[in-house]
């Protein structure tokens, strides 16, 4: 049963005593509860890899030192601007000096499909699976490919859950618990919980 609480939330309590939290709004005021709630499940659950999306580190900074094993996965290179890195080289230092696993590289759901389609338009497979996946929030979107980016470049153990954070246009709104599965092997992936997302986006 979901009741209106203080601080822009709704809360939900599920049948095995569960809290989800549904933010009101989406984005990144959200960020620094988000890290709370996603490091808290993931300590009760034994869970010991966070994948966070965190392009200019400001969100995998707030995960440094918090007794967990974090991947972070930035934009690809050349996201906003032809040949631009996202993420200041002293703050990728920085992150990897403190134990922080950075992958950069091309978006499980964008590649090569996002040529065709911009040239030649319509729409293909990656694009459908992550508007399908928008159904739930950007964040939700996000959570789920970075998980399988970082499993597919060996920065997390096969067959385990992690706790993934993402956000919606900066920041973090969106924590899951999920089991991923290698991208040849998609649809195996499983989102096992939501621990918070917003309610209206």
């Amino acid at each position: 049963m979901a009741e209106a609480c203080k601080g822009g939330y709704l809360r939900a309590r599920l049948v095995r005593g569960i809290k989800v939290v549904y933010w009101e709004r989406e984005g990144r005021e959200n960020t620094e509860k988000t890290v709370d709630l996603a490091l808290k499940r993931a300590f009760e659950l034994g869970i010991e890899h966070v994948v966070v999306a965190s392009n200019t580190g400001a969100t995998a900074k707030l995960l440094m030192g918090k007794g967990v094993k974090v991947v972070c996965v930035t934009h690809q290179v050349g996201f906003r601007a032809p040949g631009g890195d996202e993420m200041p080289p002293e703050v990728r230092r920085s992150l990897q000096e403190s134990g922080v696993k950075i992958f950069t590289g091309t978006h499980l759901m964008r590649g090569i499909e996002r040529a065709v389609t911009n040239k030649s338009g319509g729409l293909y497979p990656g694009g459908i699976v992550a508007e399908t996946l928008r159904m739930l929030g950007e964040g939700t979107k996000v959570c789920v490919e970075i998980s399988v980016m970082a499993l597919d470049a060996g920065l997390i153990p096969y067959g385990k859950d992690v706790v993934a954070i993402a956000g919606t246009n900066g920041g973090a709104d969106t924590a899951l618990v999920i089991r991923p599965a290698h991208s040849y092997q998609f649809f195996d992936t499983k989102v096992r919980e939501i621990i918070c997302k917003p309610r209206e986006f």
